[in-house]
C-alpha cells in the first residue's frame, strides 16, 4: 500500500458508523445540507455535468481529497450568495467544496447533526 493513502483506521472511525453497499434511504446529497449538519459519507457517486469535469474525473478527486465511505463529516460555513461554496470538516481537514461537486457526496445524518 502507498504511504501516501490513509486508512479509515488513522482516523479512529468507530466500527459502526462505516457503511457498506449501496446507499440506504436516509442517504442525502451533502450538497442539501446547512451550516450544523453532521453525517457520515454513505458513498461518493458523481454523474457527468455540463460544463465541467466528467463524473469519472469529479469522483477522483473527492476520493483523494478523502471522501470515502464512513468518513465523518461536518458543514461548518456557507458561502454569502447562494450558499456556494460549503466548507467541510473531512475527518481531521477542512474542505471547500462548490455544491455542484457536493451533489456527488450522499450523507447519512448522525445524531448529533442539528438538521
Amino acid at each position: 500500500m502507498d504511504a501516501a493513502v490513509r486508512l479509515l483506521s488513522d482516523f479512529d472511525i468507530p466500527a459502526d458508523t462505516a457503511v457498506r453497499g449501496t446507499t440506504d434511504a436516509a442517504a442525502s446529497p451533502l450538497s442539501e445540507g446547512r451550516v450544523g449538519f453532521s453525517g457520515v459519507i454513505a458513498e461518493v457517486r458523481a454523474g457527468d455535468q455540463s460544463g465541467g469535469l466528467s463524473g469519472a474525473e469529479i469522483e477522483r478527486r473527492l476520493l483523494e481529497m478523502g471522501f470515502v465511505e464512513g468518513a465523518p463529516v461536518r458543514l461548518l460555513h456557507e458561502g454569502l450568495f447562494g450558499r456556494d461554496p460549503i466548507a467541510v470538516k473531512l475527518a481531521d481537514r477542512t474542505v471547500a467544496l462548490r455544491r455542484r461537486e457536493a451533489r456527488a457526496v450522499m450523507v447519512r445524518a448522525t445524531d448529533e447533526s442539528a438538521a
